[in-house]
């Protein structure tokens, strides 16, 4: 492609479109921010932070009615991405939050780890990384489970290069499903195997002896150390250090929505760029269990709240769609 072809494509993302208001993905926040933003007034006394996290809360809100007005002076696709990817971004946020909320309630985590003694004899999640212990397996799948922002980005730049048409139902069912994870996540505390066996030590998880944690990892939020081999498990820790917290083990996110992406991947009805995102996913639903991040039930569980929180997304939007149409339909 010559320059005037790569200058002609850039173009249609600065092209002038019809102004319109706010978008799907936009009010899908702002539905999560009212629910929060109850639960919080509802446990203000229990809450370590709940001053600041209202502030953040108002600053998202301003921040989406700023974007508006920008793309109301300024209607193009390139406005619309960018209203996207900030909210897209505010994940990073949302993600480590759910631990203020899920923190006042007592941990579950005795229960999923005898739900996977039970059924498998031991912990997978312990013995996984010692059947494959080579650094060829272990680099593979701390490369899985980092590949996991990139699948879903990809699949987000996807829409918005080769299918705009389809990109605001695609975000939004997108964060709409994120959102709905982590409403389980603040009501359901698990912490996972790295923490409960930093807890317990590793030695435990080979009894059948699980004890209850009540609220200890409100105040313990010691993990597991993992071993770096390699730029790959070196970028694990990194987002160990920068984000993790003792919350959000079941059902598993990583697992259900890579699950929400490849079927996004799939509906693009571009069957190359869903294989290749494939084997990565794939990868990833084992590295979940291989890095100690979750239980086997976490990403079972993962598989099937993942493609049912897809069908609900899917089913609201539509159901907004039809409404949104009734109401502007000429009589």
């Amino acid at each position: 492609m010559g320059s005037s072809g790569l200058f002609s494509g850039l173009s249609r993302y600065f092209r002038r479109e019809k102004a319109h208001g706010l978008v799907s993905f936009e009010t899908v926040t702002l539905v999560y921010i009212l629910i929060t933003t109850v639960i919080i007034a509802v446990e203000w006394g229990g809450m370590s932070r709940p001053l600041s996290m209202l502030m953040v809360r108002g600053l998202v809100v301003a921040g989406i009615g700023l974007m508006l007005l920008i793309y109301r002076l300024y209607p193009c696709r390139a406005m619309i991405l960018l209203r996207t990817g900030w909210l897209f971004a505010m994940l990073i946020y949302w993600y480590p939050e759910t631990y203020e909320f899920c923190s006042l309630f007592d941990y579950k985590d005795h229960i999923f780890a005898a739900v996977d003694y039970h059924v498998f004899g031991l912990q997978p999640s312990l013995v996984f990384d010692q059947v494959l212990s080579s650094t060829f397996w272990y680099e593979l799948f701390n490369l899985g489970y980092t590949s996991y922002y990139y699948l879903m980005i990809a699949m987000v730049l996807f829409y918005f290069i080769a299918r705009y048409e389809r990109f605001k139902w695609a975000s939004f069912v997108f964060l709409a499903s994120f959102f709905m994870f982590y409403l389980v996540f603040e009501f359901l505390p698990v912490a996972g195997p790295q923490y409960y066996y930093c807890a317990n030590g590793v030695e435990m998880g080979m009894t059948d002896n699980f004890p209850q944690m009540h609220d200890y990892f409100r105040n313990h939020t010691e993990i597991l150390p993992l071993e770096v081999r390699g730029p790959f498990s070196k970028m694990v820790l990194a987002a160990q250090e920068a984000g993790e917290h003792p919350t959000a083990a079941f059902p598993s996110s990583h697992v259900g929505m890579t699950v929400v992406t490849l079927i996004l991947a799939w509906k693009t009805g571009c069957r190359k760029f869903f294989w290749i995102l494939f084997p990565f996913a794939l990868i990833l639903f084992f590295a979940t269990v291989y890095v100690k991040a979750h239980y086997v039930v976490d990403s079972v569980g993962g598989i099937l709240f993942g493609c049912l929180f897809y069908l609900l997304a899917n089913f609201i939007f539509r159901a907004f769609q039809r409404k949104k149409e009734g109401i502007t339909k000429p009589v």
